[in-house]
């Protein structure tokens, strides 16, 4: 493995880690935030649920930029925009203020989720085995070192600005130095250029893809937005203990992710996207009937482990899908990241209030098992336009002596 491929993987994963912690200032102080601005709890979904949308839009552009401009490029710039927007959020005093930055929050987002996953695909093919994990675990180490930082600001009851400051003062020019290292799609052309040139992406059958994409981010967005009151509400725990079970999700979504590229070596994409399935959704029946708050915290552990494997796997799968188009095939589905985040938590919150909690984490629970039926996917599959080669098996990891 060549040092340019190596310093590639490493600053590429600085970046997950960056956008992990950036992410986490955000979600984790909007109660901060809202006392700040004065957001009504009425307004506060609008502004909230703006950011995906225009993540969406920024990912779409992003589809349409890299045919001119490099992913690379796309994340050197992005990402000090996200960065310099969460300081904007924290340094705002108008409400004007405050949109103008999520805004741009939002629209950067887009654009940096896509270009990463495009690097990163673009890494592993390079490589010859699955590494897309590795780099969300990044993402998850960066989501725990911010929601930390975060308690820290809450506990000294601190100025978002000044809680925000250290941290992009810090990451910023740490990220830009690391930017000159990011290796673009020109590793892997060989293999593309044997795949199809000039391919197109076919919607129909990226769709499975993009339906596990939505479900694994529903059962995210499950877990970030009502565990903490499912435990309280619920299972009847003390305040403090309600907010375990995030703090366990996401260390254990960092433990899969961090050993998760080998399984996928060793039993192949299809068997640890099952898996993940079969376990993420055994961790919303034990969550559904936990009788108390400690069964509850073992079926949002088991939730951890199960869902951490879903995202990465598809990103990794559509690369595979369309090897000549991977850029266009990893923008468009990173639109799904932001519609499965923006159904999941009103639709559990919408079942509650109808019916009950416990009822509603069924209903991400079945919507997860239906992974299983797409898990085909996640395989090579047979060239559909035409030449009658097959799509290239370096990702498909767990055969042959080399680890492919």
């Amino acid at each position: 493995m060549t040092d340019v491929l190596r310093r590639g993987r490493a600053s590429l994963a600085f970046s997950f880690l960056v956008q992990g912690v950036a992410f986490a200032l955000l979600v984790t102080r909007i109660p901060a935030i809202q006392d700040r601005y004065g957001v009504s709890d009425a307004l506060l979904p609008a502004f909230l649920a703006a950011v995906p949308i225009l993540a969406g839009v920024g990912s779409v552009t992003t589809e349409r930029l890299v045919k001119r401009v490099r992913p690379s490029l796309l994340l050197r710039w992005s990402q000090p925009v996200v960065l310099l927007a969460l300081l904007g959020v924290g340094a705002g005093e108008r409400m004007v203020e405050l949109g103008v930055a999520l805004a741009a929050f939002g629209l950067a987002v887009g654009v940096l989720d896509a270009s990463m996953n495009m690097l990163g695909v673009s890494l592993q093919r390079s490589y010859g085995r699955s590494i897309m994990l590795s780099f969300h675990a990044a993402y998850s180490l960066g989501g725990i070192a911010g929601a930390s930082l975060a308690w820290v600001g809450a506990h000294w009851d601190l100025a978002l600005w000044v809680s925000y400051l250290p941290v992009v003062a810090v990451l910023l020019p740490a990220m830009l130095v690391g930017s000159r290292w990011y290796v673009d799609d020109e590793a892997a052309s060989a293999v593309a250029e044997k795949a199809g040139e000039g391919q197109v992406v076919v919607f129909k059958w990226l769709l499975p893809l993009c339906l596990v994409m939505t479900v694994a981010y529903i059962g995210d967005s499950t877990v970030s937005n009502w565990s903490a009151k499912y435990l309280k509400d619920v299972l009847g725990s003390s305040e403090q203990m309600a907010t375990v079970p995030y703090n366990v999700y996401m260390v254990t979504t960092l433990l899969g992710r961090a050993i998760g590229d080998l399984g996928v070596r060793r039993f192949g994409a299809v068997s640890v996207v099952r898996g993940g399935a079969l376990v993420a959704a055994g961790g919303f029946a034990v969550v559904a009937v936990a009788p108390g708050a400690w069964v509850g915290m073992l079926g949002f552990t088991l939730l951890g482990l199960g869902l951490c494997v879903l995202v990465p796997q598809t990103f990794a799968a559509a690369g595979r899908l369309f090897p000549g188009a991977s850029d266009a095939a990893v923008a468009r589905l990173n639109v799904f990241n932001y519609v499965g985040f923006l159904i999941g938590s009103p639709l559990v919150g919408a079942l509650g209030d109808a019916w009950s909690y416990r009822g509603a984490m069924v209903v991400p629970m079945v919507l997860v098992l239906v992974t299983l039926v797409y898990a085909r996917s996640f395989a090579p599959q047979p060239d559909r336009y035409g030449g009658g080669h097959e799509r290239p098996r370096t990702a498909d990891v767990g055969r042959g002596s080399n680890g492919l």
